[in-house]
């Protein structure tokens, strides 16, 4: 286990950017490398945390390159909503901004964060500790090569829904659909509020722990607001054949979610289950997709 930090600050910060992460470290240095030139470095702190050891991401404590104060904390292979809550518990700021290790923050994307909660701060006329978190954007990094797939996963919704969110920039998703959009690879929040609601521990596969926890920060009375000028690039690379292993793995976390949180929704059930199985015979791409996620719940059963 490791805790190390590169640099001293003399004041709290107003950001606590928190990435876990997990023997990816190349991708984490470019990370690191964006959160450097944010307008507003000087006011963040960063918390990188690796879900289990990885020597190479140990040894980026070492690298004196980055100017902004970098904490590398370390918990046991588990899964990333651990690590996010190890690096919540670390956190000094009143505001943490969740992100991941592969997402590359525009330089002025914490400074947007920063300005949204003010703003919605005034706007509300409530104190300091409003629970209100802020979305912000992400599209998929031209510099990997975007894919078929990965251009209609963006566009269709079924991995980031933005397209469905545009009507509401700057302003708060309906309460009804907030938790559809709770996105841990971009989204801010006051840092009580995400110590109140930590993420499950029992999660096992990938997937849908975003979901359940936007299910908990909505009925806590936590409102989502997007915006769309703290933009990012997602730096992850994905063909046809990965799109649809990593949905049946979706298919298999639903049912083993289901299991765990009895009100889960997003697992298709009577007659939305039927038309998700007619859905799956098209030779579409939503067609390819649909079987992948049914083949997942038969697999968990």
């Amino acid at each position: 286990m490791f805790n190390f930090l590169f640099s001293i600050r003399s004041s709290v910060p107003s950001l606590s950017v928190i990435i876990p992460t997990y023997k990816r470290t190349d991708i984490l240095r470019e990370c690191l490398r964006h959160l450097d030139r944010q307008t507003v470095r000087e006011d963040l702190e960063v918390i990188v945390v690796s879900d289990g050891h990885d020597e190479q991401t140990a040894a980026l404590r070492a690298e004196k390159r980055f100017r902004v104060p970098i904490t590398f904390l370390e918990v046991e292979k588990s899964h990333q909503g651990v690590a996010r809550n190890r690096g919540v518990a670390q956190a000094t700021s009143s505001l943490c901004l969740f992100i991941g290790d592969d997402i590359f923050l525009r330089e002025d994307a914490c400074e947007h964060h920063l300005i949204a909660h003010r703003r919605l701060l005034r706007e509300e006329g409530i104190g300091t500790k409003s629970a209100i978190a802020v979305l912000g954007f992400t599209t998929w990094d031209p510099a990997i090569g975007v894919t078929p797939v990965m251009r209609w996963l963006e566009t269709s919704g079924w991995q980031f829904g933005y397209p469905f969110l545009r009507s509401f920039s700057h302003t708060f998703v309906p309460r009804d659909r907030q938790h559809l959009f709770t996105y841990t690879s971009h989204i801010s929040l006051p840092t009580s509020i995400a110590r109140a609601h930590p993420f499950l521990k029992e999660v096992s596969l990938y997937g849908w722990e975003d979901i359940e926890w936007g299910m908990r920060l909505r009925d806590a009375g936590v409102r989502l607001s997007y915006e769309p000028d703290a933009q990012a690039l997602h730096h992850h690379h994905m063909t046809l054949e990965q799109s649809l292993t990593r949905m049946e793995t979706l298919g298999a976390s639903a049912v083993m979610m289901k299991r765990l949180v009895p009100r889960f929704d997003r697992l298709p059930q009577c007659w939305k289950k039927f038309t998700y199985i007619v859905g799956a015979l098209l030779p579409t791409m939503a067609g390819a997709h649909r079987r992948a996620f049914l083949r997942g719940m038969r697999r968990a059963g």
